[in-house]
């Protein structure tokens, strides 16, 4: 899928040198369709790479993806540079009478506080509300999730005793529904969160259905009923280094953190990670964008 970004974000670079399908902003005013809209509100702390992160998984279908990157007016990124900020992203004012096909909410390192002790908790609801009328369909990423199951269905998020960071096998409970169509009976995906949701809280609500869950690491995926919310509680969309580099940010604060579970060859620190979630993560979101989506806007993109 060719993604249309502005020509001087960092990401680009990096994803034209691994062939991702990128589309100038000039060629797109040229086609004679209009280019599905998804906006992505980025909540993690160096936001540089997870919107590089995001921007790769979904340049991997045909159709034209334009990408809007929003960032919370009320709270004061420490690790992104406020000229990155003001260069490519925009508060939800700026949008707030605008249309999207699609909106992507990442995850937050806040999960150890309660959602209403986090400093932007009335911004983000503000957000969820005005999604309601403004988004065809949605894809909430870990606390990104767990905030919108709270936010919708009053669901808990639990505490767990340790950090649960790795890479964990999951099974795949249904194969009727289309957003895990070419899924294997088993996939990994990595996960790193300090909080869990509960199988029985989920159960409670008809709406809601669990498409896939681990032994070791809970539930992974679910969805609404008509597909337009999608619910991951892991990180399908980190990279190869993604889970070391916090480890060894964790490790500063405390220096008997259990390395991450199934990451490191022999669980040794110094040897390189194999990749296993990357074709998961894929399909995960093409899954997304086609059935989700692009099913729901499919007529209007015909012409602009």
């Amino acid at each position: 899928m060719p993604v249309l970004i502005p020509n001087s974000l960092p990401a680009k670079k990096i994803l034209e040198q691994e062939i991702v399908f990128l589309i100038s902003e000039e060629r797109a005013k040229r086609q004679d369709v209009r280019p599905m809209r998804i906006a992505i509100l980025n909540l993690m702390p160096q936001k540089n790479v997870t919107e590089t992160q995001l921007l790769r998984l979904l340049g991997n279908t045909p159709l034209q993806v334009e990408v809007t990157l929003v960032h919370m007016a009320t709270h004061i990124s420490k690790n992104t540079t406020p000229q990155h900020l003001l260069d490519h992203y925009v508060t939800i004012d700026v949008i707030q009478h605008k249309q999207f096909d699609g909106f992507i909410i990442t995850g937050a390192p806040v999960e150890q506080f309660n959602f209403e002790q986090v400093d932007y908790w009335q911004e983000l609801t503000a957000i969820f509300k005005w999604s309601e009328q403004h988004v065809s369909a949605s894809f909430y990423i870990c606390w990104g999730a767990q905030a919108a199951l709270y936010y919708q269905y009053g669901i808990p998020k639990y505490r767990l005793n340790r950090k649960l960071s790795g890479i964990f096998m999951h099974r795949t409970l249904t194969k009727s529904n289309p957003l895990i169509y070419g899924f294997d009976d088993r996939f990994y995906a990595p996960h790193s969160r300090y909080t869990e949701t509960h199988h029985s809280d989920i159960e409670k609500i008809n709406d809601l259905t669990i498409l896939a869950d681990s032994e070791e690491a809970g539930i992974y995926l679910l969805a609404t009923q008509d597909g337009r919310q999608v619910f991951v509680t892991g990180h399908p969309e980190y990279d190869q280094m993604t889970l070391k580099a916090e480890y060894q940010r964790d490790c500063a604060m405390d220096p008997n953190l259990l390395i991450p579970t199934h990451y490191f060859p022999n669980n040794d620190i110094l040897l390189e990670p194999v990749v296993t979630w990357r074709s998961h993560a894929n399909l995960l979101f093409e899954n997304w964008l086609n059935h989700c989506v692009y099913q729901m806007i499919a007529p209007s993109l015909v012409s602009r």
